[in-house]
């Protein structure tokens, strides 16, 4: 195939809707390598399990003045692209209330003000308007920026013909994001990386908007000013339900990689899911040094050259039957092999909270979980983060819809609950207290109401 002539549908169809020379050269950069049959596959005989990484836990005291002194030189960058759709929600996730009234975008908001950095998010096409009207109301905010920049977007490939896809039914879903890797690409092309830099910024501290842990750590970037890092990833301990996420690795020359699930050749399969070999996960909490990542960038070409990430899917990801397409992705932690001298360290499972599924979000909403006065949420009383299970029945409480009409009076009381699984459509009055380990199954073929006041603990079955 001619790649030139391949590319043209292409470039008329990017240059028609706007986008910049720089990003359409950065995606034609990845279509050239898939059309070259690179897969972005990283072999397990290539790489070798990371060990030895320093431990955040153990950080002394004194990196936490080094990261005081340089908080006026830091900025947030909160990823903000998502929508929520695998909840059944239609506006942008971090809108979603999580903690009394407050939701995702809120409670980073008032972080933001309480340390007085710089709050960006980026937000994709479908969260940008929605976002920036909620932050209007936190006039405090450090308004040095704009508050956010856009991702860029691009052409589904087809399988077949490697052509862009055509799909009149809804035009939008020919299109795709190119990943949270475009960050780098974004901040350039919208002036973001010189914004910062011009008013004297140094450090950015980038997280996913739904993590709920990730705030700034003064100690953490105390460590990362005084080594002089020129990029960081948080990692933290995987364990069964971490194995199919990107892991942390090296290669043989030593230097540290991430690789994701859809790297991995199939026949890795077992090894890429071997907790007890590849031990570290990628929180996507990462620290850049802008200095650096701007020379990094101007000298390629405003590209990073990160490893291709080749997604296969449907053009209606509803409809197994809709023509099969490439999606050609990179990920932003996937930068660590880029910079000379790129470290990572080991982190808290407390700064990877992220609500995924409703399970997440009933017991982030619960009194298991608390709300403190510099708006951080962390487990109640001695409970630790994560210590306990709970499981919904997907046909009744996938969606926060479902979950809102059949808890109607607040989440139960979960503060000393081991586990909670529910099979079957219940309801659930008011001040429901749940105790140890309970699990509710329904198979009346009618919805059972748990009335107000109920305190359930152990198994109760419903026939």
């Amino acid at each position: 195939m001619n790649t030139m002539i391949a590319t043209t549908p292409f470039v008329d169809r990017m240059t028609a809707a706007g986008l910049p020379t720089i990003f359409i050269e950065t995606f034609l950069y990845y279509y050239e390598q898939l059309v070259t049959g690179q897969t972005g596959y990283i072999a397990e005989e290539d790489i070798r399990p990371a060990t030895e990484i320093p431990d955040a836990e153990t950080f002394p005291k004194r990196l936490a003045q080094i990261g005081k002194r340089a908080l006026s030189k830091t900025a947030v960058i909160k990823l903000n692209g998502g929508l929520g759709t695998s909840m059944g929600l239609e506006q942008a996730k971090s809108l979603l209330p999580v903690k009394e009234g407050y939701s995702f975008l809120d409670i980073i908001a008032q972080q933001a003000q309480l340390t007085n950095v710089p709050l960006l998010l980026m937000n994709s096409f479908s969260t940008e308007e929605d976002s920036l009207a909620l932050l209007k109301k936190y006039q405090d905010l450090n308004d040095v920026l704009p508050h956010s920049f856009l991702q860029h977007k691009e052409p589904k490939v087809r399988q077949d013909n490697l052509q862009p896809v055509e799909w009149p039914e809804n035009p939008e879903l020919e299109w795709c994001p190119p990943g949270h890797g475009d960050i780098y690409t974004a901040m350039v092309t919208s002036g973001t990386l010189q914004g910062l830099l011009e008013k004297g910024y140094e450090y950015a501290f980038v997280s996913n908007a739904d993590n709920l842990g990730a705030v700034v750590d003064l100690a953490i970037l105390g460590y990362f000013v005084d080594n002089e890092i020129p990029f960081m990833m948080e990692v933290a301990d995987r364990t069964e339900m971490d194995k199919k996420g990107g892991h942390l690795a090296e290669r043989l020359d030593g230097q540290l990689i991430l690789r994701e699930s859809a790297q991995c050749p199939p026949e890795d399969t077992a090894a890429f899911q071997d907790i007890n070999r590849h031990q570290y996960f990628n929180t996507n909490n990462l620290w850049f040094h802008l200095p650096t990542l701007y020379r990094q960038m101007s000298a390629h070409d405003n590209r990073l050259g990160l490893p291709i990430i080749r997604n296969s899917k449907t053009v209606d990801p509803r409809d197994p039957q809709s023509p099969p397409v490439y999606q050609l992705e990179t990920a932003m932690g996937s930068a660590i092999a880029v910079f000379e001298g790129a470290q990572a360290i080991r982190v808290p499972r407390s700064r990877f909270a992220p609500v995924k599924t409703t399970e997440d979000l009933l017991a982030v909403r619960s009194d298991a979980y608390t709300l403190t006065e510099d708006f951080r949420i962390v487990p109640s009383g001695s409970r630790k983060m994560r210590q306990f299970n709970i499981s919904l029945d997907n046909r009744y409480y996938k969606y926060v819809s479902d979950l809102e009409e059949r808890f109607p009076h607040g989440v139960p009381s979960l503060a000393k609950n081991k586990s909670l699984i529910i099979e079957g459509d219940f309801s659930f009055g008011k001040g429901v207290v749940c105790q140890g380990d309970v699990h509710l199954r329904n198979e009346s073929g009618r919805q059972i109401h748990i009335p107000d006041g109920k305190v359930l603990t152990g198994s109760l079955h419903y026939t």
